[in-house]
């Protein structure tokens, strides 16, 4: 499965980068194609390119802010959660998205 998703937290430091190590361990141990942007105090980091949008299975938006550049998700499967869902629940997600991608609920 291929996975791209954005990481945002109001003070943009420690809960943006936590999530996003997070969800792209629990992705990578499951054999997951990850990347995840974050969008912190100093901007935009790991920027996702359209090309990896476009072959993502799922967007993950892990935010407790508003995030730049939403629009560029449109027409994928996406799934938005606070940033405290990724850092305490990454492997229950990512199996979330397994099943989902499966067909199941």
């Amino acid at each position: 499965m291929k996975i791209v998703g954005v990481a945002a937290c109001t003070a943009g430091i420690a809960h943006t980068y936590i999530s996003k190590e997070k969800i792209e361990n629990a992705a990578k141990k499951k054999g997951h194609i990850v990347h995840i942007e974050t969008q912190g105090t100093i901007g935009i980091e790991d920027e996702l390119s359209e090309s990896e949008i476009k072959e993502a299975d799922f967007v993950i938006i892990m935010a407790d802010v508003s995030i730049r550049g939403k629009e560029r998700f449109e027409g994928k499967k996406t799934v938005e959660i606070s940033t405290d869902v990724a850092i305490q629940s990454p492997t229950k997600l990512i199996e979330l998205l397994e099943e989902k991608l499966r067909g199941g609920k």
